[in-house]
Order: C-alpha cells, then sequence, then structure tokens
C-alpha cells in the first residue's frame, strides 16, 4: 500500500514524533511504500489572505505535499489536540491544500460537490492530554468534527479510522512504550 504520512505537530522531538516514527517503521516492515512530511519542517505561508477568492501559488512543500496525497492510497495524519483542535499550522495546512479543484468541486445549480479524492482511506492519531471522555462530553470531539468529517471525509476519503492517545502528560515511560507499541498493532492493521 502507498501510505502518505504527515506529522501535523510542528515538533518532531515531541511524542508525535516517536508516534510517526514507530507508525514509519512498522508499515515499511510490512512491506508498504512510504512518502512523509513532518509540518514543522514544512515552509509555506498558513494564511488565506484573500479566502478562496484567489488561489494563492502553492509553495514547493505543499507542492510535494499535493502530489503525495494524490499518489497516497491511504493517509496517516499524527497530531495533538490544541484547544479542542488540531495546532493552527495544521489548519493553515488543509487550508491552503485541499481547496476547491483539487480536493473537491461544488456543482453550479444544486447544493452538492464532488469528492475529488475518493477512493482513499486514512488514518488518524491524536494526542491530547485530556480524557477521552471529555474531548467527547466537553469538546463534542471537535477535533475530528474538524478534520475526519468536514475535512477528510468531505473531500472523499473513506473509512477513516482514529486512534485517541489521552491523558499523555500523565504517561510514565514505560506506559508510552505501551502507546508506541499500539500505535505499532493499529498500523499493522489495515
Amino acid at each position: 500500500m502507498k501510505l502518505y504520512i504527515l506529522l501535523g505537530h510542528p515538533d518532531s522531538d515531541s511524542f508525535n514524533g516517536r508516534i510517526i516514527e514507530t507508525y514509519i517503521n512498522t508499515a515499511l516492515q510490512a512491506g508498504h511504500e512510504i512518502r512523509h512530511q513532518q509540518i514543522g519542517q514544512m515552509k509555506f505561508d498558513p494564511i488565506l489572505w484573500k479566502g478562496y477568492k484567489v488561489i494563492q501559488e502553492l509553495e514547493p512543500d505543499l507542492k510535494t505535499a499535493q502530489e503525495n496525497i494524490l499518489w497516497c492510497e491511504k493517509w496517516v495524519i499524527i497530531y495533538p489536540i490544541w484547544w479542542g483542535s488540531m495546532p493552527a499550522i495544521l489548519k493553515g495546512f488543509f487550508d491552503r491544500t485541499l481547496y476547491s479543484g483539487f480536493a473537491y468541486k461544488y456543482h453550479k445549480n444544486d447544493p452538492f460537490w464532488d469528492k475529488l479524492l475518493k477512493g482513499r482511506s486514512a488514518d488518524l492519531i491524536t494526542t491530547c492530554d485530556a480524557p477521552k471522555w471529555w474531548i467527547w462530553w466537553q469538546y463534542r470531539d471537535s477535533d475530528l468534527n474538524a478534520i475526519k468529517r468536514a475535512t477528510l471525509e468531505f473531500c472523499g476519503f473513506k473509512p477513516v479510522r482514529v486512534m485517541r492517545i489521552d491523558r499523555l502528560r500523565y504517561k510514565n515511560d514505560s506506559e508510552r512504550h505501551k502507546i508506541l507499541q499500539n500505535v505499532s498493532k493499529f498500523a499493522k492493521n489495515f
């Protein structure tokens, strides 16, 4: 399988960085083809200065990301929950990369759209300090509503699997090692 793996945490030395390493190593051992990018190493302006009235010229890293998205059969995104959502730079990445004509296209005479990235699946691995139940109860899984439903499924990705790692700041080294083992199991189960 062709996998595009994106680290959506700007700090590759974070625990999210260890998660992407684990996922990549597991996928390579299983014989999958891998392309990956780390958002913190990418150079691009995350702001849509004119909204979608004008499509800004894509920087080389965003052009590479689009090539990787078109190439892949599965897109894996690893990110932390900050303020009940994704990091701002990841949101800016989606805004700039997944625009109309590339990821979707609205119909002229009805309220529907074409999902231009259908035929692909996705895995989301997300970390947070709060308990899972709190993210669901207090925020109504706001990050998943934004990324899984309103972004990936809107553009045609299906299925979108989710692995949520909670209470991360309270985990000791042994518990973090077990988390990485579970990430490896998640990566193996396609």
